[in-house]
């Protein structure tokens, strides 16, 4: 019993459990270095999948370090019936696309400016599309207006309280597009698809923002998120119908990062003039298709060349030297493995994200991946190339598009106190022979 309470009072590391227990010439042999060379540069991600998410983004965003980024958004709407008859000598009140608050990124207090489009291109709900996309709209502008965003406040409608959401307003400056919808033939609302021949959807432009701005987030799922026609007739003055947004809808973002015209120096040499030197100071990550680390470990096939050892731990360590929370770290990142021009996982990643990491410690700024399968195999002859790894935000293999970016110290960086906190690789070996 006394030896349990002993056993268990006392917390170690997982890899030192029982190095007090083994003679000291065995204890020799277990190593710690964090020296092997890793080198490490930003790249840009030339695009990613923006279509089917269950949020939509709008919005502009002024960043200090990252330039300019813009997102706009595609989208179709289906009909709430399919008979419809809007009675005898129908007119116009008002048409509003309303768009459900689910979150946002930056600083809600400058103005955002946007613009709607009716699309002349038909979007299809089993098309991929990606980032860099954009689909034919016709000319006429349907709604232009600057706004505020209130992601937090409940919205008054006729004397209602409703949740927080965005009013857009298309028939202000027309009724066209109201009127098309109004007076269509009753046929187009026998189904989506013949809906969707007649009215092929929207597109919502955001213009770019010189000053701070934000990244704004709408779930579609949301009943609130929808388009609404108020009308009368001759039977009744306060009527109305509506055109529904959910996950039926084909829809995807548009986005624009200004091809970085307006960056940090060092984030723009490395991702627009290759300058791969740079990523010793700093390293640059950016969601929504933006920029990822591209790293290797060259030498690391010839750690064990004269010796044969076990990878006890691999920790590859990463530091976010940023204190300001104005724009916050992703909350987690992805590794991938490049394998012959495709992308896979690393093998750790078999053992569950609380082995393999990638969540931020917002406590410490910190990231870690644990890849001591992984270089194991390096060592040991088994993978026969020793291809780049990946870091990046969006996982391109799941539907969640985050829009956070963070900085990373380099892999050798010059600045004061940062070469304690550098982009490394930490190993805990133990040597066989």
């Amino acid at each position: 019993m006394l030896t349990i309470l002993v056993l268990f009072s006392c917390k170690k590391d997982p890899y030192e459990v029982g190095i007090d227990l083994l003679p000291p010439s065995d204890t020799i042999k277990v190593k710690t270095t964090d020296t092997c060379t890793v080198i490490a540069y930003t790249v840009r991600v030339d695009s990613i999948t923006t279509s089917n998410f269950s949020t939509l983004s709008l919005g502009s965003i002024a960043d200090p370090v990252f330039g300019n980024s813009t997102i706009g958004s595609y989208i179709q709407l289906q009909p709430s019936s399919s008979s419809v008859d809007f009675g005898t000598a129908p007119a116009v009140d008002s048409l509003i696309l309303m768009l459900y608050y689910s979150g946002y990124y930056g600083d809600t207090t400058t103005e955002q400016r946007i613009r709607v489009y009716e699309l002349s291109e038909d979007l299809h709900i089993d098309s991929a599309y990606f980032s860099n996309m954009h689909t034919r709209n016709y000319q006429n502008v349907l709604a232009e207006m600057s706004f505020k965003p209130r992601p937090k406040d409940s919205v008054k409608v006729n004397g209602t309280m409703y949740s927080a959401h965005l009013r857009i307003n298309l028939s202000k400056i027309t009724n066209y597009f109201a009127n098309k919808l109004l007076y269509g033939p009753p046929s187009v609302y026998a189904s989506t698809a013949m809906f969707n021949s007649f009215m092929k959807g929207l597109y919502i432009e955001t213009l770019q923002q010189s000053l701070k701005g934000a990244l704004l987030n709408f779930t579609i799922s949301e009943s609130l998120s929808k388009m609404t026609l108020y009308f009368h007739n001759q039977s009744s003055d306060s009527l109305n119908y509506s055109f529904l947004l959910n996950t039926g809808c084909a829809r995807y973002l548009h986005i624009d990062h200004n091809n970085y015209f307006d960056a940090d120096q060092g984030l723009k040499q490395q991702v627009l003039n290759h300058d791969t030197l740079l990523g010793q100071n700093m390293l640059f990550l950016q969601g929504l298709g933006g920029t990822r680390i591209k790293f290797r470990m060259p030498y690391l096939k010839n750690f064990a060349k004269n010796s044969k050892i076990a990878i006890n731990d691999a920790l590859l360590l990463l530091k976010n030297p940023e204190t300001d929370t104005t724009l916050k770290a992703p909350p987690n990142l992805i590794l991938i493995r490049d394998s012959s021009g495709y992308f896979g996982s690393v093998i750790d990643e078999l053992e569950g994200t609380s082995y393999f990491g990638g969540m931020y410690n917002s406590a410490e700024r910190t990231y870690y991946f644990r890849l001591t399968r992984h270089v194991q195999k390096l060592i040991s002859g088994y993978y026969p190339i020793n291809r780049e790894l990946y870091i990046q935000v969006n996982d391109p293999f799941t539907s969640v598009l985050y829009t956070n970016r963070v900085m990373i110290n380099g892999y050798n960086p010059s600045l004061p106190g940062a070469a304690s906190s550098r982009f490394r690789l930490q190993l805990t070996y133990t040597i066989l022979n």
